[in-house]
């Protein structure tokens, strides 16, 4: 379509394009699609743009007919991705709209393009056309000639036809797997002969190909077994690549490899021990290309993770593990000593790393992760000393990554070891190699965050004078820095207690290297100072005016874009240091501190200037430090952060098969995720600021309370729709946190008159705008610790919006609570499957445990909805826990574990203690249950169980008599067993005790009370359960001022023990009494003093311990108000 084509009206170019045998016209147009000049294109794609809405079918044609005719190789090319795009892919396919005659023309002429295009990368296109257009029209029996051609040319002689055929077998294998079931044996023959020897190499990797993506379509063991015998002549293809040089080809079959470690590693397990040693001979083989070796790495990691498909697995392979972190250690030898790094100009701490170094720093940290300690530390043992003790620093160098890398997956039992783990890094702190003592600090620092608190409280003696002698090391600006990076990691999990005697040291000498400094390292004194503060609390107070002068004093200095961090790190420093001394000490400073703060934020930054973000986390926390104060300067610091949270996520998506190599930059702040057959990539930076807005707004609301309420009608709109962010985890977790702060500060505003007029009906109208879409994304989030918080902000917006919840809004939580219990049986239950494969451990046990605990949070948390659903609505919802019933008795079974238990025996005893007499229906159901549940192992179990009996003899009346004796029986074994007052049983014990109360007072006619009472005053004073101890101690008092005989005894018998009682728990304060009660007991007791005759008062004295009598002196002698 050349210039004269362009002077013709857009019907005459219609006609000249698309009419005749000739296809110069298309030609022409496509290479216009191609030209890089955007009018030319701009123009050509109008025009292609125009046929395709107007004259569909006619292009369509042309342009098959084109494929067939056209000399030109890469407009072949070109019309082959357009043709796929326009019936395939585009928003809208063509193909639904093209008329049967078209399609059938299309369908027979593809094929013939297969069959006769020798161009290999122009046919590899044609077979994605054909695979995807068959994808969607094949199940619907409407492409009946394709299996047969497919099958026709895989047997053909013609290596290119048999290449074809695999591929669209290999991208067909998820669509029509079930259709192909009935040809397995064929497939498996065809599969066999084109991996042989003799086919060609392009045939084999297409035949790999076909093979790793039907192999993943199969569903039941017996089909995956009769595809194992494959595996000899899938290595070999591999092996063969290799043998002859073809790299690029090896590395397409170790990616394919890779994919089925990911998928089905148990496919692999039959010859579990020729394909690792296979892949570690690649990785070990020094003359391969780096990036051959990387993916033979990445397989063997990739296996090892493949956990819950093959559990145990890797870890009982000899060898493998020792031969795998050989070849790791060896990767991190790959490191140059840049002068870069010694400068310390630059951030880059990575100076003279190369690819080597970092995937082998990467996979260290996988393989730990997914072995364990038990399987990867013994190896790593064996090898880190005679690195450490060697002279090149590289190997010293290593063994410090190596210990940082693997301390995560390592850290219960590197916390066994702590000694020589500890000794081992702190004996490279005085290297003669600079590099090596940064790489001890590094080392250092990750233990602190992966092993504490342990390595603080047992190491703070050793490690925190090192930290603070390598601050010294001025010719080495990039070790200090380091050490003061080390210093926040070490106090982060640190108390004040052990971090306070060395804090002179500590704060002296980060001082020291704020002055005097490189800018890098005084970056990393003010880190450290921030951290120091945010741990030392209080304790800070005496350095304040010491500090606070240097922070200022860069806060306003700094302020090119040299120094730009400079100035965002004294903005964090000064903020915690504010919050560490507290208001009073602060308050002045803080004043000229947002009076700078104010003048900045009316400057123009660039989009990567790090000041914005720390700015918004500064102001927040000044809020936190001045509460109310805070609130003059709102105005400023909300419409910034308003704008922040609703960034819109930077993102681009493309097919994932796409070859669009100019868009694979290695842009760092660019995260790349793959779902379905789309690549999605996202700016990181945009949604780090959304993130961190989002959890200011959440620190204001939770401050200011109801001061914050002019700002709810703007935040609550933007908020609301991020509870479904799914680009960033952040960003939701901050959303549901501030879901229930939100009500809270519209409800408190109302109550207090601050709302300018508005009543209960704006409460409600957030209630209707907040509470559905959380239940809804509950619904829909993916990750099990975000619904556990979901669940808890509901829990918190149910007790906040009380009576203003409706039917429909209680039905759809009740829908939830199904669907989550459902769930999160069925994840549990995978799990437990996982148990039962052949290389099931110990220490895959430990990491399932792991998972279930965070199972054990979410039905928790539905336990703690129902119960503030049941105070709130009482009887009104006993209709929806009826249907909830089969959801909560099945985790009431034995085989289920005592947390799910105790949650059910705990929604029990809310619905019997909110509902009194109309949960009697439910006894008959629940109290089997919890009689067997007081002998629990669990005492939390135990716990919940005697306390529902407690609540059940209150309220049951005649319906608790029949299992009165049982009640006493099991209640009495928990109070007198042998360890009840330990700590782990205080709780049970001390609920026992108060159930035992409760039958004395309510089902006294059934029991004998002169030896039941008696009893149960034996168990007095309660003294671990705070809350059932005012109970019992107030129900004590009451039968003591009506003079119950059966606890007074035969003349008066008991009354020592009842003084004893009295005079512990006044002499406790108000921790096991109320002060109503305490006055009630020093009353009773100046009466007793007075009726009582003197002999009687004396004995009872004389059998008090010293204390009480002393305690009892003191409250008698002081005269009564």
């Amino acid at each position: 379509m050349g210039s004269a084509a362009a002077g013709l009206s857009v019907d005459a170019q219609v006609t000249l394009l698309l009419a005749g045998d000739g296809v110069a016209p298309l030609e022409a147009l496509v290479g216009q699609l191609m030209s890089p000049g955007n009018e030319q294109r701009g123009q050509a794609e109008q025009l292609f743009n125009h046929c395709k809405a107007n004259h569909p079918d006619a292009l369509v044609v042309k342009m098959v007919h084109a494929l067939q005719v056209s000399q030109q190789m890469e407009v072949r090319a070109m019309v082959a991705i357009l043709l796929r795009k326009l019936i395939t892919k585009d928003d809208v396919s063509l193909w639904p709209q093209l008329s049967p005659v078209t399609q059938t023309a299309v369908k027979g002429q593809l094929l013939l393009c297969v069959q006769r295009e020798e161009g290999k990368s122009i046919c590899k296109k044609l077979c994605d056309t054909v695979a995807e257009l068959a994808a969607g029209i094949l199940e619907e029996g409407m492409w009946p000639e394709l299996l047969p051609f497919m099958f026709q040319c895989v047997s053909s002689d013609s290596m290119r036809q048999r290449e074809s055929a695999l591929l669209m077998f290999a991208q067909l294998a998820q669509y029509i797997g079930p259709q192909l079931r009935a040809y397995l044996p064929t497939l498996h023959t065809i599969f066999q002969q084109c991996l042989s020897a003799d086919a060609s190499s392009d045939v084999r990797i297409a035949a790999l190909r076909a093979t790793t993506n039907f192999v993943q379509t199969l569903e039941t063991a017996v089909e995956r077994e009769s595809f194992q015998d494959l595996l000899p002549g899938m290595l070999q293809t591999l092996s063969l690549a290799l043998n002859n040089g073809e790299e690029a080809a090896a590395q397409e079959a170790l990616e394919m490899f890779i994919e089925v470690a990911g998928t089905e590693p148990r496919f692999l397990r039959c010859r579990l021990v020729e394909v690792v040693g296979n892949m570690l001979q690649i990785a070990e083989a020094e003359e391969l290309e780096e990036g051959t070796r990387h993916l033979a790495v990445e397989f063997l990691i990739t296996l090892a993770e493949a956990r819950e498909r093959a559990p145990g697995m890797m870890r009982k392979l000899p060898q493998f593990i020792g031969r795998l972190f050989v070849i790791l250690m060896k990767m991190l030898l790959d490191i140059e000593d840049d002068p870069q790094w010694h400068f310390a100009e630059s951030e880059e701490e990575d100076a003279g790393e190369t690819a080597d170094y970092e995937v082998g720093q990467e996979c260290l940290d996988r393989l730990a992760i997914s072995l364990g300690g038990n399987t990867v530390l013994p190896v790593a043992f064996q090898l880190l000393p005679s690195f450490v003790n060697d002279s090149d620093w590289k190997k010293r160098h290593a063994a410090l990554i190596a210990l940082a890398q693997i301390a995560e997956g390592c850290s219960k039992v590197m916390t066994r070891n702590l000694a020589s783990v500890v000794s081992m890094i702190l004996s490279l702190f005085r290297d003669a190699h600079a590099r090596v003592r940064w790489a001890a600090i590094n080392a250092i620092g990750q233990l602190s965050t992966d092993l504490g608190p342990d390595l603080q409280q047992e190491y703070h003696q050793q490690v925190l004078p090192a930290l603070v002698a390598a601050m010294d090391d001025f010719q080495n600006p990039r070790v200090q820095a380091h050490a003061a990076a080390a210093i926040l990691n070490f106090s982060e999990s640190c108390t004040p207690e052990i971090l306070t005697p060395y804090l002179d040291g500590v704060i002296t000498k980060l001082l020291v290297l704020l002055q005097n400094g490189k800018r890098m390292v005084q970056e990393g004194a003010l880190t450290a100072l921030a951290s120091v503060a945010d741990s030392a609390q209080a304790h800070f107070q005496k350095y304040y005016d010491t500090v606070m002068p240097y922070l200022k004093s860069i806060l306003v200095n700094a302020n090119d874009k040299q120094t730009r961090m400079l100035r965002a790190k004294s903005m964090e420093c000064i903020s915690l240091v504010g919050m560490a001394v507290g208001k009073e000490k602060f308050r002045d400073d803080a004043k000229y501190v947002m009076e700078v703060l104010m003048t900045l934020q009316g400057v123009h930054m660039e989009d990567d200037d790090p000041t914005i973000s720390y700015m918004l986390q500064a102001w927040a926390r000044l809020c936190k430090c001045l509460g109310q104060e805070f609130l003059p300067y709102m105005s400023v610091v909300m419409p910034p952060l308003l704008r922040s949270a609703q960034l819109k996520p930077d993102v681009t998506i493309t097919d994932a098969d796409s070859e669009d190599e100019g868009n694979e930059s290695d842009d760092q702040s660019v995260e790349t995720i793959t779902i379905g057959d789309k690549k999605i990539g996202i700016r990181t930076s945009v949604l780090e600021e959304k993130a961190t807005a989002c959890n200011m707004l959440c620190c204001y609301v939770d401050e200011l309370k109801e001061g914050f309420y002019p700002w709810i009608d703007q935040v609550a709109p933007i908020l609301v729709p991020l509870l479904k962010f799914y680009f960033h985890e952040e960003v939701r977790k901050a959303a549901v946190s501030a879901m229930p702060e939100l009500l809270r500060s519209g409800k408190l505003a109302v109550e207090k008159g601050q709302a300018q007029g508005r009543d209960d009906a704006y409460v409600k109208q957030l209630v209707d705008f907040i509470i559905p879409p959380l239940v809804e994304a509950m619904h829909k989030e993916p990750e099990t610790e975000i619904c556990s918080s979901m669940l808890d902000a509901l829990n918190e917006c149910i007790q906040i919006a009380g009576p203003l919840l409706d039917a429909a809004q209680i039905k759809s939580m009740v829908e939830e609570f199904k669907q989550v219990i459902t769930a999160s049986s069925t994840r549990k239950k995978e799990r437990a499957e996982r148990t039962q494969t052949e290389d099931f451990d110990a220490e895959e046990g430990e990491l399932l445990e792991e998972e279930n605990e965070q199972e054990e949070e979410v039905f928790d948390q539905v336990g703690e909805c129902l119960g503030s659903l049941l105070k709130t609505f009482k009887v009104a919802f006993l209709p929806y826990f009826e249907e909830l019933i089969p959801y909560i008795t099945p985790m009431l079974g034995k085989e289920r574990t005592p947390e799910e238990r105790r949650v059910a025996i705990c929604i029990f005893d809310d619905v019997a203690e909110q509902c009194r007499d109309a949960s009697i229906k439910y006894y008959d159901m629940f109290l089997p249950y919890l009689l067997e549940a007081c002998s629990d192992t669990s005492p939390d179990v135990r716990q919940a169980a005697v306390y529902g009996i407690g609540v059940c003899a209150e309220f049951g009346g005649a319906k608790f008599k029949p299992i009165l004796g049982d009640a006493l029986a099991r209640l009495n074994a928990v109070v007198t067993q042998p360890t009840a007052l330990s700590a782990e049983n205080i709780m049970a014990t001390d609920n026992a005790v108060s159930a035992l109360g409760k039958i004395c007072e309510h089902q006294r006619d059934s029991i004998d009370g002169s030896q039941v009472v008696p009893a149960w005053l034996g168990c007095l004073p309660l003294k671990g359960d705070l809350v059932e101890a005012k109970i019992v101690h107030e129900q004590l008092c009451s039968m003591v001022e009506r003079q119950d005989g059966q606890l007074l005894g035969p003349n008066h018998q008991y009354l020592s023990k009842i003084i004893s009682v009295f005079a512990e728990v006044l002499s406790a304060g108000t921790d096991l009494v109320t002060e109503q009660t305490a006055a009630r007991m020093v009353s009773l007791l100046r009466r007793l003093q007075q009726t009582l005759p003197p002999e009687s008062l004396a004995s009872t004295w004389s059998t008090l311990q010293p204390q009480q009598q002393a305690t009892l002196q003191s409250i008698l002698s002081t005269p009564s108000s």
